[in-house]
């Protein structure tokens, strides 16, 4: 019998009121596991552990809190090859990104947070004309940051690791506690990083993890009055209902929401840089990414020359079972999810563009495959160049000038990550300036870790990652005293 999992629940192993569902493999269609579906009264028993422990573990020195996340780290690198397999099977990811890009990003984020920063800065002496009782005088002052209090995570399926590391170690750095949602498609990697933490030392209702299938647990996650703050990562519609459940009660959030990347090649771009960076639409997840650089906009004098070799590009991506080390383009996360890119797909043919390659399932016999897809003779207009499809889809869209291609790449609802090539790297960071987009990658789709992450508009509200990510969880308290 396939293994059922357990709930984590105030440092306990609890079985789930709502029995359990199958977590499916999207490249085998087999059942990975049985995942637990948590009640209500299950995920506020949770919400309600996680309260009773921020006292105490907000209390403990930021050295003992970073000493967990070191060890958390070392169990996490430690066991990564089964980590991997578990996450290569619960979300069709190749081999190579399971390791590198979800197990191996996660241990280095706990390492990273196990790193402690101070928690307070010195503001300059200010010289008063007259305090509240008339009297002139020098003021002093400290900004403090103070932990929020008990943080509920809402993760994403497309890294079931990374993000949720993201989260639950600058969270747990900072003295707060955390619930952990994880998405329904594959939780169960997040129940294996709860026990690297509890293996690691982590007190009883730090951390906490639920699951389900239907939407009652994170419903109950977000509403629940032990909370207060809620950090999310997932589409752009679902943030925006959490957001009224946060507006009510007056809840912290930090939203991460959707993305349709614009992709500004210039005429005088690298095309063969161009061309790798947006491949990875075709790759890096299944194009199953908020921040891929799904809608290019390419100036006239090199749009044909880079459909072709975009074209030509993602032709040679191999596509099939991702535990063949050869294998580049795994499948996406589900049977609806494949549905739902393909109607995009003949969405697009309907508005008029054309398919210049891909548009189909590849000739494999199981798994939820879509043939990496190039459309061209797009226009801003077309719903595919404005819906956020999370797929391997690539739009191609032309424009003459640098005034027409800025004005379509902030012709959009969204705006977390956008891309300029040029091979005059003055001009790409004055267009950069000019992007509303919450980071701007010239020349390349890498990131550095460091740097805030975020979006404009309705790709989310707030910053993280790095330093920032402490900022995030954490309140801002000043203090002030005569000097």
């Amino acid at each position: 019998m396939t293994a059922r999992q357990s709930l984590f629940v105030g440092g306990s192993w609890v079985e789930p009121d709502g029995g359990h569902y199958e977590v499916i493999d999207p490249a085998t269609e087999q059942t990975v596991g049985r995942a637990p579906e948590a009640s209500r009264d299950q995920v506020h028993a949770a919400c309600a552990a996680a309260r009773e422990a921020f006292g105490p573990w907000s209390a403990t020195p930021a050295e003992e809190r970073a000493a967990v996340l070191a060890r958390a780290a070392d169990i996490i690198r430690d066991r990564l090859v089964p980590y991997a397999e578990l996450a290569r099977a619960e979300t069709g990811a190749t081999t190579g990104t399971a390791r590198g890009m979800q197990v191996g990003v996660a241990a280095a984020r706990f390492r990273r947070y196990a790193r402690v920063e101070p928690a307070e800065w010195p503001i300059p002496p200010q010289i008063n004309e007259a305090g509240p009782m008339g009297r002139a005088g020098v003021m002093g002052a400290l900004a403090v940051r103070q932990p929020v209090g008990v943080v509920t995570c809402i993760t994403s399926y497309n890294n079931p690791w990374a993000n949720p590391a993201g989260k639950i170690a600058p969270a747990l750095a900072m003295g707060n506690t955390v619930v952990v949602k994880p998405a329904p498609q594959d939780p169960l990697s997040v129940y294996r990083m709860a026990e690297a933490l509890e293996a690691a030392g982590v007190p009883r209702g730090v951390v906490n993890v639920v699951s389900g299938a239907r939407t009652e647990a994170g419903e109950a996650a977000v509403d629940s009055p032990d909370v207060d703050m809620v950090s999310f990562t997932g589409s752009t519609a679902v943030g925006q209902r959490i957001a009224e459940v946060c507006g009510r009660g007056m809840k912290r959030q930090l939203m991460e929401l959707g993305g349709k990347g614009a992709a500004i090649v210039l005429d005088d771009a690298d095309l063969g840089s161009a061309v790798a960076g947006i491949g990875t639409t075709f790759s890096f997840y299944s194009g199953q990414i908020c921040t891929a650089p799904t809608r290019v906009l390419a100036q006239r004098g090199i749009y044909d020359r880079l459909v072709e070799q975009l074209a030509a590009y993602a032709r040679r991506l191999k596509v099939g079972d991702p535990r063949e080390p050869d294998t580049v383009v795994g499948p996406v996360i589900s049977a609806t999810h494949r549905d739902r890119v393909e109607s995009y797909v003949e969405l697009g043919r309907k508005e008029g563009a054309t398919v210049v390659t891909g548009g189909d399932r590849p000739a494999l016999p199981t798994g939820f495959y879509v043939t990496p897809t190039l459309l061209a003779d797009c226009t801003n207009d077309m719903r595919v160049a404005r819906e956020e499809i999370f797929g391997p889809v690539v739009v191609v869209i032309p424009f003459d000038d640098e005034e027409e291609g800025v004005a379509l790449a902030n012709d959009t609802d969204y705006g977390l990550i956008d891309y300029v090539w040029s091979g005059d790297v003055a001009r790409a960071f004055r267009l950069a300036r000019r992007l509303r987009a919450g980071g701007v990658g010239i020349n390349t789709v890498g990131r550095n870790m460091e740097a805030p992450f975020g979006g404009f508009k309705k790709s989310g509200v707030g910053r993280d990652v790095g330093s920032y990510a402490l900022h995030a969880y954490s309140e801002v308290q000043a203090i002030v005293w005569p000097g």
